[in-house]
Order: structure tokens, then C-alpha cells, then sequence
């Protein structure tokens, strides 16, 4: 089964495509877990027109996908890259965790569930700065 794989992946444009599936199938499955341990729920926060949760999303969006861009640029094949980007997102949801810890003066996610744009910007810009971070050891 790897040999056909390997042989996919040697074509440039069916590897782009393997690399992207990949990453999107990826994203939902994260974007998941990460539904699961917040006090609200994206989509339909999202659907009422809360900016702070769009901007929090965002944030796990772009730092997931800069995880799996690290992951991929710096890995030989689609299986490590997938098990450095999964990694990547542990220690993305792991600062998520630390990040609500550290700020005992209020909820991150009730702040957030209330619209406060100001812990919605800096909800996303952690999540998009750590990713850098991240993904910088991903490709040690």
C-alpha cells in the first residue's frame, strides 16, 4: 500500500493534492476537539454574528494549517507530516489550555462567548504566534 502511495506522491500536482486532503481532513478533525473543550459552540456562535468567536476560530484555523505547512515543507512523506502537524496541534491545544489557566481573572471562553473583541484578538493572535513557534520545531 505504501508503494502505490509513494508512487502518487512522485507526481507533483497528485502530491499537492494528497498534501492538501490531508490537511483539511486534518483541520476538521482538530477544529473538532478543539469544539469539544470550549464553553461555546463555534459554528453557531458564529452563524449569530459573534466576532470573537470568528476571530478565535480564525486563529485556530491559521495556526493549525501553519502547523501542517511547517510539517510539510520540512517532512519526506505525507505520514510524517501528518504525525508532526498532529503533534503540532497537541501543543496548540496545550497552550489553549495554558492560556486559560494563566488569566484566572476571568474565562477566556465566556469573555469570548460574550463577544469581547479584545479577548477574541488576543485568542487568535496567540493561536497564529504559537503556531510559528510550533512549527519552527516541527522542522528540527
Amino acid at each position: 500500500m505504501s508503494n502505490e502511495v509513494d508512487n502518487l506522491l512522485s507526481n507533483p500536482y497528485a502530491a499537492s493534492l494528497v498534501y492538501v486532503s490531508v490537511t483539511v481532513l486534518s483541520l476538521i478533525v482538530f477544529l473538532s476537539c478543539f469544539e469539544l473543550v470550549t464553553r461555546y459552540k463555534c459554528w453557531s456562535e458564529i452563524k449569530k454574528g459573534n466576532v470573537s468567536v470568528a476571530m478565535a476560530t480564525s486563529g485556530k484555523i491559521f495556526g493549525i494549517c501553519n502547523i501542517f505547512r511547517f510539517s510539510i515543507e520540512s517532512n519526506d512523506s505525507v505520514y510524517q507530516s501528518l504525525i508532526w502537524g498532529a503533534f503540532g496541534f497537541v501543543i496548540l491545544m496545550a497552550a489553549y489550555f495554558l492560556f486559560e489557566f494563566l488569566t484566572p481573572v476571568f474565562r477566556i471562553d465566556d469573555e469570548i462567548a460574550r463577544d469581547n473583541r479584545a479577548v477574541g484578538l488576543i485568542a487568535m493572535i496567540i493561536s497564529v504566534s504559537l503556531s510559528y513557534v510550533i512549527g519552527a520545531t516541527v522542522i528540527l
